[in-house]
């Protein structure tokens, strides 16, 4: 209805304007849901369809051997479904948890309270156990993650973020554009 569209644009503009985070905003626009979980998951499946070269891309990841990981900042309990019907269940996820109208950030940061699901982390993590990171991202729930990997892809607000914040970055406009990139990295073209 209106009256949440008009509070849901004021929290828009306090996290612009660096008033709140990002996990205030996610919890802002939890509250608003008023569907059951399938018919949430009913709706991310018919309204928010996966970029048709991510599959192809991870596909083409495991047959290098590349670890990839999806890392939502969102509220958890479209990502797996979404994966799924693209044929990229097996995929790692790391995000928010969503159980019947209850959020819970469970790959939060322990300390920093900006994000619900910490990239940043899931940057190191990734480092950690498998060497250099590539991060490839497109919204301001990308910008730690960003910051931390060791190459960057970004486009929309990520690019614009990096730029304002002279954190290098490639941009890409599909994951054939990030393939690409990292097959000339490999053989030195880059």
């Amino acid at each position: 209805d209106a009256s949440r569209d008009g509070e849901l644009a004021g929290i828009d503009r306090a996290f612009e304007a660096g008033a709140i985070g990002l996990r205030d905003v996610i919890e802002a626009e939890a509250a608003t849901l008023r569907a059951d979980d399938d018919e949430l998951i009913a709706f991310a499946l018919a309204h928010c369809p996966i970029d048709p070269s991510f599959a192809p891309f991870a596909a083409w990841a495991a047959d290098e051997g590349l670890p990839l990981t999806v890392v939502s900042d969102g509220f958890g309990l479209h990502v797996e479904p979404l994966l799924a019907a693209a044929g990229l269940g097996r995929l790692p996820v790391i995000t928010n948890a969503w159980d019947r109208g209850s959020l819970a950030f469970v790959a939060a940061h322990p300390t920093c309270v900006g994000c619900g699901t910490c990239k940043k982390q899931a940057v190191e993590r990734a480092r950690n156990a498998h060497g250099a990171v590539a991060f490839i991202g497109d919204g301001v729930s990308d910008r730690f993650g960003a910051r931390y990997a060791d190459i960057t892809f970004a486009k929309v607000d990520l690019a614009e973020h990096c730029g304002r914040e002279s954190i290098p970055f490639l941009p890409y406009a599909d994951f054939d554009d990030v393939r690409q990139a990292l097959l000339e990295l490999d053989a030195g073209a880059v």
